[in-house]
């Protein structure tokens, strides 16, 4: 005989089952409204994954865009995502001050990023980008200026050697430029990655991205357990120890020097304003009184070298890629910076010098235009929201489609040509202010968009000044990873000549 508590818990299992089934159907309901390929029991749409391989998954993501334009909705096993292109969409995610939870798949960063800018939310969140915007401010940039040219001019030294109409990969060289560059400017710390590949250091950052990938692409690996006993997951908790005692040590390092100390103001020895790391400032910055703590320090300088040396290495390589398709905007960009470099050879490049580059700043634009560094932006609906006449009930995953959107040709006309005029200021003005979104809009936009923008003028100009590019594939012919990045299959081959 059922006691009253037996009977009492039973009514509680009862309703809260019904609960669960009730708003179970509510979602399968809402989102089998939007249209979308054939979704199997259990599997959803990860059938998909069996039969695509990976340098073929973003074609046929091209394709299911185009075949359910604007709108489609898909199932990762019980899991709904709705992907999203037109820019008046993507504007009711990202303008939105409640919807910045960055969707379920960002977790597989946390072991990694723990809960830097990338992937906190909410109160935490706020917290952050707050104390951290100042390190972005303008007059802080300007002393990078140095930082990106002492770089670049590394980078073209190693790519002399290459300068011999032999085709190569020139993606792995740009990325050790990078990399130096977020190194010293996110940490102060030189890992000269440019002269010396062998570093532990150098290679876990390589690797740990690829190893995340790897992870993300096997359903087996997602399981946190299974995943560390794997060969997989062991070899990235080797990486992951290397790169977070590294940034530990330079933590530790900069606390014990004392060097963040009025850090606006002091000047070393001969007079000359010392450099100062974003790391120097995230020491030294607080917001009422309340420091970053160590471990929050190091999760925010994790995320600093994850989001500034691949994103812009991507960029980079891009746009070098498409100049070599056409000669013609090359040679403008060359003629604009002919007038840079050679008004005056004594001094190195310039904040200023950097603004009068305007012609190169719209052909970098255009090539963010046409392969985005981050082709998508996921977000997890945390409240029921309408976009494009369908509702999208909360817990779902809303994935924006950059690359898509970017191409949308309502907005864009003749939108798969590369066009820097694109970006002429009467081009600019009236065009819907979410059609193109690079680095993201609204609250959660890409805090570093400046830095970014700024180094990668730096480095190609000093590329384009020294050497004539020619691109050896043609760009049918490409065909796109969109992982972490937006990176082409076979490497971005070209050959370089001297000017």
């Amino acid at each position: 005989m059922l006691t009253v508590t037996g009977l009492l818990a039973a009514v509680v299992v009862f309703a809260v089952s019904a609960m669960l089934l009730s708003r179970r159907w509510r979602v399968w309901r809402d989102v089998e409204r939007i249209p979308g390929d054939l979704a199997l029991p259990f599997l959803g749409n990860t059938y998909v994954l069996f039969y695509t391989p990976r340098e073929d998954f973003m074609e046929f993501v091209k394709k299911t865009t185009k075949k359910f334009w604007p709108i489609h909705r898909l199932w990762l096993g019980p899991f709904a995502e709705v992907r999203i292109t037109k820019p008046e969409h993507i504007e009711i995610v990202m303008a939105s001050s409640d919807l910045i939870t960055k969707a379920d798949l960002y977790a597989f960063l946390h072991p990694w990023l723990g809960e830097g800018l990338l992937t906190s939310t909410g109160t935490k969140w706020h917290s952050h980008r707050k104390m951290i915007t100042p390190a972005f401010h303008f007059t802080i940039l300007d002393n990078f200026i140095e930082v990106f040219v002492e770089k670049a001019e590394v980078l073209v030294k190693l790519l002399k050697s290459k300068a011999d109409g032999q085709a190569f990969d020139i993606y792995p060289h740009i990325t050790r430029c990078t990399l130096d560059i977020i190194c010293e400017t996110a940490m102060g710390t030189p890992v000269d990655a440019q002269n010396n590949d062998e570093s532990a250091y150098v290679n876990a950052v390589y690797s740990i991205g690829e190893l995340t990938i790897k992870r993300i692409f096997n359903p087996l690996l997602h399981n946190d357990f299974i995943f560390r006993i794997s060969n997989t997951g062991k070899e990235f908790y080797r990486k992951l120890d290397i790169l977070h005692e590294f940034t530990r040590k330079v933590i530790r390092d900069k606390k014990l020097s004392k060097m963040m100390e009025k850090i606006d103001e002091k000047t070393d020895e001969i007079g000359r304003k010392r450099r100062v790391a974003f790391l120097d400032m995230l020491l030294a910055e607080s917001e009422d009184g309340q420091k970053l703590t160590d471990q929050e320090v190091q999760e925010e300088v994790d995320t600093f070298m994850f989001e500034g040396h691949d994103t812009t290495s991507a960029a980079i390589s891009w746009a070098l890629v498409l100049l070599g398709h056409h000669p013609e905007i090359q040679e403008n960009v060359h003629t604009e910076l002919k007038d840079v470099f050679e008004r005056d050879r004594f001094r190195g490049l310039t904040m200023q010098d950097l603004h009068n580059m305007k012609y190169l700043d719209m052909v970098i634009k255009e090539a963010l235009r046409l392969y985005p560094s981050v082709p998508f932006i996921a977000r997890k609906v945390t409240k029921d929201v309408q976009v494009g006449g369908y509702r999208v009930p909360e817990g779902v995953t809303v994935t924006m489609q950059i690359c898509h959107t970017h191409r949308d040709p309502d907005h864009w006309p003749d939108p798969d040509r590369f066009d820097p005029d694109n970006f002429l200021p009467e081009r600019v003005q009236g065009r819907h202010a979410f059609a193109y979104v690079p680095f993201s809009a609204g609250p959660r936009n890409c805090i570093g968009q400046k830095f970014a923008i700024l180094e990668e003028k730096t480095v190609l100009s000093y590329i384009l000044y020294n050497f004539r590019v020619e691109t050896v594939e043609k760009l049918k012919d490409l065909k796109l990873l969109g992982e972490l990045v937006l990176r082409s299959f076979s490497g971005h081959v070209v050959t370089l000549t001297p000017r």
